[in-house]
């Protein structure tokens, strides 16, 4: 079969479309024939080996351990392991595994779900870790309630676009912080207002939200804190420091913030679980939430569509179709 491959960390130009065998799936897994993946920070951060905290955590110090990119898909189940219950082959699914830039792959049961037959697959595709983030950090660090006011700041990326969505599906009123370009997206998913970073600095207007979601982090936590009301919540996911050290201080200082004031501040990664997929998939189908897709690329296009990804200006996801 024929999928995306790297041996050692660099620019999208160690990408290579490569002959590899079709993988077996293990007792719980399934065989998946990928339709659509898509792309998101942590394949070019694990492509490139940057920050090392990632060569630590997820890598391997001097050449990947991880050598196939992509973690979002969508497709037709083909082989079903032994003890899988959930799924049989002709079955559409989506959410995510290793290495879904390839004609097949293989994903454990407990980390894909049923795909709606009126979701496409690169709308399915397009979710994964991304539309993860937003609804955890917004519903289960950020405890977003009906009426609350919400911000979310890096509301033109891939996790951005999904947070304003899912936290209006949550009756929360929205404020939207983008740049100029993607003043108009906003709007059109939903934003109840929008500030256009590039002119405005919402740190410094004196509005008070009852949650910040960072979705690209850039500001100092004291200038996300200083725009949170009293009992307000910030969380990051995403931007920040590019060594541990910084990563690491930041975290602590979070920490002791939250302990001693009412104003929490926290920074978490996603855990891809079942019934959160399902719960996408049921945003998806009712079209409360439609995936912002930038660009489409095909399998052979994919160190093109790596190095548009790490330009940083993607309007909501890049999708590759296979």
């Amino acid at each position: 079969m024929k999928a995306i491959t790297y041996t050692q960390y660099g620019s999208p130009d160690v990408l290579r479309l490569s002959e590899v065998d079709k993988p077996t799936p293990k007792e719980n897994e399934v065989l998946v024939k990928v339709r659509s993946a898509s792309l998101n920070a942590l394949d070019w951060h694990l492509m490139r080996g940057k920050p090392f905290a990632v060569r630590l955590i997820m890598g391997g110090i001097s050449k990947p351990k991880i050598t196939l990119p992509g973690r979002d898909l969508a497709g037709i189940v083909d082989v079903v392991g032994k003890n899988v219950t959930q799924f049989k082959p002709g079955d559409e699914v989506f959410g995510t595994a290793s290495g879904t830039c390839a004609e097949y792959v293989c994903s454990d049961e407990n980390k894909i779900v049923l795909k709606s037959a009126n979701i496409a697959f690169e709308e399915a595709a397009a979710c994964g870790i991304a539309a993860i983030t937003a609804l955890q950090g917004l519903r289960d660090k950020g405890a977003i309630k009906p009426g609350q006011k919400i911000l979310i700041d890096g509301s033109g990326g891939g996790v951005g676009t999904f947070a304003v969505q899912i936290a209006k599906s949550l009756g929360a009123e929205v404020t939207a912080v983008c740049n100029t370009k993607n003043l108009e997206t906003a709007k059109s998913i939903g934003a109840d207002h929008i500030i256009d970073y590039t002119k405005e600095n919402f740190t410094k207007s004196g509005k008070l939200y009852d949650l910040i979601f960072g979705a690209n982090a850039y500001h100092s936590i004291f200038d996300y804190r200083r725009s949170l009301n009293k009992n307000g919540i910030f969380v990051g996911a995403g931007g920040g420091s590019q060594s541990l050290l910084p990563m690491i201080c930041e975290l602590i200082l979070q920490s002791l913030l939250s302990k001693f004031t009412n104003k929490k501040m926290s920074t978490f990664m996603a855990k891809i679980n079942q019934t959160d997929l399902k719960f996408l998939n049921e945003l998806l189908s009712k079209k409360k939430i439609l995936p912002v897709i930038d660009k489409r690329y095909s399998l052979s296009e994919t160190a093109e569509a790596m190095r548009y990804l790490e330009e940083g200006h993607v309007k909501g996801k890049i999708v590759i179709n296979i």
